[in-house]
């Protein structure tokens, strides 16, 4: 299996799992989070080793269209992406105030109005 794309199926599932079935949830959660096999799914579930494919299919297509529909998974990485870069700066600005480096901070403080301005679609 694809590393990647099971790191994927977890996450959307957090966000979209609501819009599935529940045998769909349940199935990609015991095929992607718990790593069951298709079989164990089967025997757990009470239903056919292509009936636990088929639903695991459906649902990740359900995963997959949200996700582009909607991009909450990928303005949420974004989010956390400025969060961790807002303090840096952050702390970078504190250490630059406390030298009396005023130029430093100026640019940071610059570099934060930036940060905002190219990222204002996602707020």
């Amino acid at each position: 299996m694809d590393h990647e794309k099971n790191l994927r199926v977890s996450v959307l599932l957090d966000y979209y799992s609501p819009l599935l079935t529940d045998k769909q949830k349940d199935v990609i959660d015991l095929y992607y989070n718990d790593d069951l096999s298709l079989s164990e799914i089967a025997e757990h579930e009470g239903i056919t080793r292509q009936g636990v494919r088929d639903s695991i299919k459906r649902g990740e297509q359900t995963l997959f269209e949200m996700e582009e529909k909607f991009r909450l998974a990928e303005r949420s990485e974004k989010y956390y992406e400025i969060i961790k870069e807002v303090a840096k700066l952050a702390s970078e600005i504190k250490q630059e105030c406390t030298l009396g480096n005023y130029k430093a901070v100026t640019k940071r403080a610059e570099y934060l109005e930036h940060l905002a301005e190219t990222n204002k679609e996602l707020f």
